[in-house]
């Protein structure tokens, strides 16, 4: 029999699939001791013993091996040149958005998260970085949105929470003509079911709070880079902003990340039994799900992402029913989040998409009737009958 180290040598020869990635990223043995995680490094600094060698880590901030390891981690299941970590998915989005300078101008999908919503019309705004926001599924429109001071465009798909398609393909290829920056927000899908870099774009951020922790216990952020070119100025935005990720979730994080393949295909199957039961419902005005035969995008979904996810959302027809029905579920969770082992049930108007006006909201199909499901591990039936209560009373 070989040893160790010769069967890892002939199994990094090998291409791996998606499902052995998520446990042998190498990072998932201690090489100093053999134990089977990654050692949480709680240190702040980092002694030096030759000052004319300094160490590979000086101080947390620039750089720690846990947090190291996550970020190794992302990158290699993203298949991107360099991976980060950050305190929130919001932090990851907006320390990706500091590439831009006063001036600039983006092009972001129009129902955007709330919270990148805000960044934009809040924060950036008064920073002189100017944003057009586009039905993006309309190639049409993203190219009239642009200007001579656009630097880049900003992807959701499938967007929160009407879980529109945006041709990724096309998007990049246009953008690349005009030397545009692309970021895909990947929180949705995963590197599980879709990885935007396999179609050009340059930064995939996730909200590694939702389905890549998977368990409502950590708060953290990600963002990938196509290029080492890219990652080393992610890095300098990184350190000099401070917005990493704590070694304890880094090491929660990674914990997480293990079971991702099997808690997104349980979930996914969950999640189109509930999309079909609530399509067949006549008291549902509207249900968004990719994989929907009726879904507008589908068919682009499907060349870019190789499943549908798990997140389902429905229009109940008014604010007051919206309401009563967050009130007489018992099962899922009535929360702000998504993407746990536990489902959550979600009021857009409320909750993620807030900080968006009334009006802005329902322009763009986020009605006060609409609910954001997101399918946990419980058994579906249950989730259904639950449902089903909830909607009668």
């Amino acid at each position: 029999m070989g040893t160790r180290s010769q069967k890892q040598s002939n199994k990094e020869q090998e291409p791996l699939r998606f499902e052995t990635k998520l446990l042998h990223f190498g990072g998932e043995i201690d090489r100093a001791t053999g134990a089977s995680s990654v050692p949480i490094y709680q240190a702040s600094t980092f002694h030096h013993d030759d000052v004319f060698n300094p160490p590979l880590h000086d101080y947390s901030r620039s750089g720690n091996p846990t947090r190291q390891a996550l970020e190794d981690y992302i990158a290699i299941l993203e298949g991107g040149a360099r991976g980060f970590a950050y305190s929130s998915g919001m932090a990851a989005i907006s320390s990706s958005f500091m590439l831009l300078s006063a001036g600039d101008h983006m092009i972001v999908t129009e129902d955007v998260y709330g919270g990148t919503y805000r960044l934009l019309t809040s924060i950036l705004n008064r920073m002189g970085i100017e944003t057009t926001f586009v039905d993006m599924t309309d190639l049409n429109e993203v190219k009239a949105a642009w200007k001579p001071n656009t630097k880049a465009v900003y992807i959701e798909t499938p967007s929160n929470p009407t879980l529109k398609i945006t041709d990724v393909a096309a998007v990049t290829e246009w953008a690349k003509e005009h030397e545009l920056l692309t970021l895909l927000d990947n929180t949705f899908m995963t590197p599980y079911y879709q990885r935007p870099i396999e179609f050009g774009v340059d930064i995939v951020i996730h909200s590694a709070t939702k389905f890549l922790g998977g368990h409502s216990d950590v708060l953290a952020g990600l963002a990938v880079a196509r290029t080492h070119e890219l990652g080393e100025r992610l890095k300098a935005l990184q350190n000099g902003l401070g917005t990493v990720l704590g070694v304890q979730d880094s090491w929660l994080l990674m914990r997480g990340m293990k079971t991702l393949s099997a808690r997104m295909a349980h979930s996914e199957q969950s999640a189109a039994k509930l999309a079909a039961w609530l399509q067949g419902r006549s008291d549902i005005e509207r249900v968004y799900y990719p994989g929907l035969l009726n879904h507008p995008g589908r068919e682009v979904h499907e060349k870019q992402a190789s499943g549908y996810g798990a997140v389902v959302s429905f229009d109940v027809g008014s604010g007051e029913r919206a309401k009563q029905v967050l009130n007489k579920v018992q099962l899922p969770l009535v929360a702000v989040s998504l993407g746990a082992v536990e489902s959550i049930l979600s009021y857009p108007a409320m909750m993620s998409h807030a900080a968006m006006g009334e009006t802005v909201r329902h322009e763009r199909g986020i009605t006060d009737g609409l609910l954001r499901f997101s399918v946990g591990l419980e058994d579906i039936d249950d989730l259904i009958a639950d449902l089903d209560q909830a909607l009668r009373a």
